[in-house]
């Protein structure tokens, strides 16, 4: 591991996590994917492998409130839209998946801000 790039380092960490982390139809997975300027956000059920439900900063609903924001703040808001396309697919619970990152900064955003949304997990 020494002589490990960061992002392969944080693919094992996502490998080991997925392990024991799965998607079900009652409890899909919340996949989290943070880039240096956007996150993506996912609400996947493994079982079908399909894709209920997504968010961005790249969306063009959010695109250009969060021009002006700090990533922090986009975070925030991505997380809340993800919450409230999830329970208008009827989706209550989640698994979270954070993607091999640290909960902290903008991940944790993210997550706060969708559990004050309403999505439980």
């Amino acid at each position: 591991m020494a002589n490990q790039t960061s992002h392969a380092a944080r693919i094992m960490r996502h490998e080991r996590l997925r392990k024991t982390l799965a998607g079900s139809p009652e409890r899909p997975r919340l996949c989290v994917f943070r880039s240096l300027e956007h996150i993506y956000v996912q609400v996947i059920d493994d079982s079908r492998g399909a894709t209920l439900a997504q968010a961005s900063t790249i969306d063009a609903e959010l695109k250009a409130p969060s021009a002006d924001k700090a990533k922090m703040a986009q975070a925030e808001m991505v997380g809340k839209t993800i919450a409230k396309r999830a329970i208008d697919a009827g989706i209550k619970e989640v698994v979270f998946d954070r993607g091999g990152y640290k909960y902290h900064g903008r991940v944790k955003a993210l997550a706060e801000a969708a559990r004050a949304a309403g999505l439980s997990f």
